[in-house]
């Protein structure tokens, strides 16, 4: 584990932070600038190949995404990247990986983040007649705005 960690500290251009809270997980938040490039070569490099799936949270004036990665079956590692809301934008990783294809097609509809290169950027989950721009799990909404917006009352 710590060599581990220690190869992750040589990519320490591209990384904000390294938090390890239990024995098997580590959480790496890389700049939103060099993202692909980290993903990129972290793939690479440490054969990072099982992407678990694709969190992503509204922190109020921003929004992170989070990718959650098995390493080896016995370590989880989570890299995140934090977008500004008012542009929530960041490429995506089907190329790289094409099972994200879903989750950020899901994040897209749930957040309204945008996967610049992204072969489908259509709904996937939410019903039809959703509004357009109205992302339900942003802080903006209530669950009192969402439940009469899914009752068609806009």
């Amino acid at each position: 584990m710590e060599d581990l960690i220690k190869r992750l500290e040589g990519y320490k251009e591209d990384i904000v932070e390294i938090k390890r809270p239990k024995e098997r997980r580590i959480f790496v938040r890389v700049k939103a600038d060099g993202f692909k490039k980290f993903l990129s070569r972290l793939i690479d490099d440490l054969e990072l190949r099982h992407l678990s799936t694709i969190t992503g949270v509204d922190l109020g004036q921003e929004m992170e995404l989070l990718y959650h990665f098995s390493y080896k079956y016995s370590v989880e590692i989570s890299i995140g990247v934090k977008v500004p809301k008012s542009a929530p934008k960041v490429p995506t990783i089907t190329d790289l990986i094409p099972g994200a294809i879903f989750y950020e097609q899901e994040i897209h509809d749930l957040l309204g983040i945008e996967f610049e290169g992204h072969p489908n950027m259509g709904p996937l989950i939410l019903p039809e007649g959703w509004p357009e721009g109205v992302y339900p799990l942003r802080k903006e909404y209530t669950v009192q705005e969402l439940n009469r917006i899914a009752r068609g009352g806009g």
